[in-house]
């Protein structure tokens, strides 16, 4: 690509320059063998002439912004990509799975993005979550992730909630206001709650089945709920569903693998009183869940990698995107 010299880094300029810039730019692609823009900027800006802005800092964040899905536009067309930055997303849940399907969504041109989760970043959180590093132990997991996505698209519309889904906060979350749910809660109770006010929407439902003690990435699948097997949270979902007489209002699809290991290794940290969960008197975030943590709450403790989480995330992610670019 002919990005102009010194373009990236000037920190002021006039509009004229700019303007000059991006023209001697587009007039060597146009003198290119295949007469393809190679251009970044003549690509997006064009044009020139019909620039009527003052503020050249302006100008530069659109045509960087609308440059990093060059790639994705190529491969769908502008169409799609225009139809993946209109639409609205939600993602309950940013560990293991949750935060690398926000990667792939906003990596993918998704613009209107919230993500909801109530923890902070616990040091045994690195092994699997895409925020969680040395360096972001104990932040508030949904504005760490926040953080980083907004340097990938910084134009990228990102709501960080520090909540917890339940019965009592439900109807907080205006679910019907989107067009994809995506279900990446660990707790059983919320997790069906949450499947079945989704079902109730016209929105999308896609949803992760459990993704720990799986080694093998062969095994990850896509099918309707109601076929998923050899998955005990979804046995656990569905016996929960007959026993409450009260099920989903549609069919969803879920991310799954029927692997199933056991723990090898010894837990002495999670959910004993030797947890690493961060603990403080005061912290960044609500007050209410500064040393809230789910490990206690748990009947077990199970291992994970994060290869296997990583790729449950882009498979939600990716359903998403095939979902709009069918659709």
């Amino acid at each position: 690509m002919c990005a102009p010299a010194g373009f990236a880094g000037r920190a002021a300029g006039t509009i004229e320059m700019l303007k000059n810039e991006l023209l001697a730019c587009r007039n060597t692609a146009e003198r290119t063998e295949t007469g393809e823009d190679v251009c970044l900027f003549t690509h997006f800006v064009l044009p020139l002439q019909r620039i009527e802005v003052t503020d050249i800092e302006k100008v530069r964040r659109m045509a960087f912004s609308q440059a990093i899905f060059r790639r994705s536009e190529l491969l769908v067309g502008e169409d799609v990509m225009e139809r993946i930055a209109q639409k609205r997303v939600i993602i309950f849940g940013v560990g293991g799975v949750g935060s690398w399907c926000a990667e792939t969504l906003v990596r993918s041109g998704i613009r209107q993005l919230t993500i909801v989760d109530s923890d902070r970043v616990c040091i045994t959180n690195i092994n699997r979550q895409l925020m969680a590093t040395t360096k972001t132990v104990g932040q508030v997991k949904v504005e760490a992730l926040k953080e980083r996505l907004l340097t990938i698209n910084p134009r990228a519309e990102i709501t960080a909630l520090q909540k917890i889904f339940t019965q009592e906060t439900a109807e907080e979350f205006a679910l019907g206001g989107y067009d994809y749910i995506i279900d990446a809660i660990d707790s059983l109770k919320d997790k069906a709650l949450l499947i079945l006010m989704a079902c109730r929407t016209e929105a999308k439902l896609f949803s992760s089945m459990g993704a720990a003690l799986k080694m093998d990435p062969t095994r990850i699948k896509v099918t309707e709920f109601w076929k998923v097997q050899g998955d005990p949270l979804a046995r656990a979902l569905r016996n929960r569903f007959k026993r409450d007489k009260q099920f989903p209002k549609r069919k969803f699809q879920c991310v799954y693998s029927d692997e199933l290991l056991t723990n090898r290794g010894h837990n002495a940290t999670c959910g004993t009183e030797h947890c690493m969960c961060p603990k403080a008197q005061d912290g960044p975030g609500d007050p209410s869940l500064l040393n809230h943590e789910w490990c206690s709450s748990k009947a077990q403790i199970n291992g994970t990698m994060a290869h296997i989480t990583a790729i449950f995330g882009f498979m939600l992610g990716g359903l998403v995107l095939a979902d709009i670019e069918k659709n």
